[in-house]
């Protein structure tokens, strides 16, 4: 099967592998779409792991085989992937913190080499673990694969909104209107609060007002606090989500949240950056600073509801599709993108 795999930074190498081989407890499935992640992209261009490696993990397809013990599952059916899954019994887990669980981190679903999402290939294998503790997910007949492909992301976002705690009547500041920023547009407005979002191009804080956000303003608005405190009674927002990772966009979000707010980093920093803060800020005015890494098991079943049901429009945020061949491409677009550039789908 055809496969890119990444090779060293920024080397990736479109060639034959061999289709994985299944254990009794396994299942193969046919990659549709795969969705082009930021974090995809920082694993191809930074030194973060060791290679050989195929990533990718917003995958969506058609299960082609399956071990001689699975269940309930039978070739030609068509599902989304959930490329981790939590054990459930260990403290992290039994916390609510399935992503912190090492089962979860190190149980993945893999084309080949060290398992990493596996989802830029032809093929991808579905550990038992995975395929029998809720890992695939089955995509109803009106909902297409690229559609699908968006469940996993849609989680990651999910469990951001719920974990910040976003009430229908708040009033939401989302840093950034990027693919991911846009989706919490659309989350913050279906759960009934306000959304105001920032970006550096004009195309995109138009998008995020078409997509449901009150407002959407230039980041580099000097102006960006009075207009927000305009737009909340003087009061600022109830919470910030940091959907980008700038420092700037940190000390705006302290500016534009109210005492008593919440700031959430969902964006991943380098790991360079170090941002110094007089703590009095939190201490005095009693803000809550906090972070969301990936998905939350127990949101799955919701965040499938969401995307399956049309509760948002995640069609809306597709710009853009590359053939597997073309990955180089498609991550170069997305490092740089046009103007009307927000989600790239891989079509393998």
């Amino acid at each position: 099967m055809k496969a890119q795999v990444f090779r060293g930074v920024n080397q990736l190498s479109y060639e034959d592998i061999p289709v994985p081989s299944l254990s009794p407890d396994e299942v193969l499935v046919k990659m549709q779409v795969v969705g082009l992640c930021q974090s995809d992209i920082k694993k191809i261009r930074y030194p973060l792991y060791q290679p050989p490696r195929i990533f990718g993990h917003e995958t969506a397809g058609t299960i082609t085989a399956v071990g001689q013990s699975v269940k309930n599952w039978q070739v030609g059916q068509r599902v989304a992937v959930m490329h981790h899954i939590p054990c459930m019994h260990c403290a992290y887990c039994l916390n609510d913190n399935f992503s912190m669980c090492d089962t979860y981190k190190n149980i993945c679903t893999t084309a080949g080499f060290v398992p990493s999402g596996g989802g830029f290939a032809e093929y991808v294998k579905v550990p038992g673990h995975i395929v029998s503790n809720g890992g695939l997910i089955p995509i109803p007949d009106d909902v297409s694969f690229e559609v699908a492909s968006f469940v996993e992301p849609t989680n990651c976002c999910l469990k951001a909104v719920k974990k910040a705690g976003i009430a229908p009547g708040q009033t939401v500041l989302i840093t950034g209107a990027g693919p991911i920023g846009l989706m919490f547009v659309m989350l913050v407005k279906y759960f009934g609060a306000k959304a105001i979002a920032t970006d550096l191009l004009p195309s995109r804080i138009e998008k995020a007002v078409t997509l449901g956000a009150e407002a959407a303003f230039d980041a580099r608005d000097p102006h960006l606090p009075s207009k927000i405190n305009d737009l909340t009674n003087g009061l600022g927002v109830d919470v910030t989500l940091l959907a980008v990772p700038s420092d700037k966009a940190f000390f705006q979000a302290l500016d534009c949240t109210r005492k008593g707010g919440k700031i959430l980093f969902f964006a991943e920093f380098p790991d360079e950056v170090e941002i110094p803060i007089n703590p009095n800020i939190l201490y005095r005015r009693e803000i809550d600073l906090m972070g969301s890494y990936s998905s939350s098991y127990r949101l799955q079943n919701l965040a499938a509801d969401i995307v399956f049901k049309g509760r948002i429009d995640v069609g809306a945020l597709i710009s853009d599709r590359y053939h597997l061949k073309d990955l180089s491409a498609a991550v170069e677009q997305a490092i740089s993108p046009a103007s009307d550039t927000y989600k790239i789908l891989i079509h393998p």
